[in-house]
């Protein structure tokens, strides 16, 4: 089986290669630990494992920055562009897929927008259930044009922490895009965007299907939990992502003699060996360092 390696030697090596392709693997942590340089390098590790590199999907409502960007460009020299999101925007051009406007997806647009159920009334609920909606169409077009075109890691980022993930609007974006555009056989992916302009573009899809279990998933889930530990005894609940997930590494901090460090752990990394040793790392001007 041929891994979608991170390009990193210390963690790969951990993972007996690297990630089962056609897999969902959740890495989780408080925020700053480094999840979302780690989730930009897997994603560009594609072009030198798959040919192409990954898409992200920033699903962040705080307003705040996850320096996606930043990291893309000064680790990777990978220059990220805004995938425009929107139903009308999708069908403005003829459909081309060697020429995809964008290979970062913010669907959330309003900055500051509340996401979980206990946040909102009734109606706020209801709102952005008619919201999701319309976002379902645009982002499915989004990773459809991105796996017509050889296109094989999905980075989900900036969800925040839940009491239940059922009560997240955030986690129903992913479950249903997650079911319905990465997961899901290539023609009825391409069906679920196009919609009326199906038999239109019929002849480019059948000439672009894909094997939809190729598609590995790198599901980023921001914890309150801070300390290694806490994450390490932390308890999968029915339900919430970690159940359904292949591979889970933990990120969090560690005490050591001087003082606090940083490790990484994998809790479950099915189909494969793995190592079930922690592994220390910092971050650095460069990028992840395991020590």
């Amino acid at each position: 089986m041929k891994r979608q390696a991170f390009a990193i030697e210390a963690l790969d090596r951990a993972l007996g290669g690297g990630l089962v392709p056609g897999t969902l693997t959740v890495i989780a942590g408080a925020t700053g630990v480094g999840k979302s340089q780690l989730g930009v390098l897997w994603a560009s590790a594609g072009l030198s494992v798959e040919g192409r590199r990954g898409v992200i999907c920033d699903l962040t409502s705080r307003g705040d920055s996850q320096n996606h960007a930043d990291y893309a460009q000064r680790l990777c020299g990978w220059k990220l562009t805004e995938f425009p999101a929107g139903d009308g925007l999708l069908f403005d051009r003829a459909w081309d897929p060697d020429r995809i406007p964008g290979d970062f997806l913010r669907p959330i647009e309003r900055a500051g927008k509340r996401v979980t159920r206990a946040d909102l009334t009734p109606d706020e609920w209801h709102e952005w259930q008619a919201a999701l909606a319309r976002l379902y169409r645009s982002a499915t077009g989004f990773f459809y044009q991105h796996f017509a075109s050889g296109c094989r890691r999905v980075v989900f980022d900036g969800l925040e922490p839940a009491q239940a993930m059922s009560e997240s609007v955030q986690f129903n974006l992913f479950e249903y895009l997650y079911h319905h555009a990465i997961h899901n056989d290539a023609e009825w992916t391409a069906r679920e965007w196009l919609r009326e302009r199906f038999r239109d573009n019929q002849a480019e899809v059948a000439r672009r299907l894909y094997d939809h279990n190729s598609i590995g998933c790198l599901y980023l889930h921001t914890t309150e939990e801070v300390m290694l530990d806490a994450l390490i005894a932390r308890p999968i609940v029915q339900g919430d992502v970690f159940a359904g997930a292949n591979t889970i590494m933990v990120m969090g901090r560690t005490r050591t003699e001087r003082g606090y460090g940083r490790g990484l752990a994998i809790l479950k990394h099915r189909g494969s060996a793995c190592s079930e040793e922690i592994l220390p790392y910092r971050i650095a001007e460069s990028g992840f360092e395991f020590l």
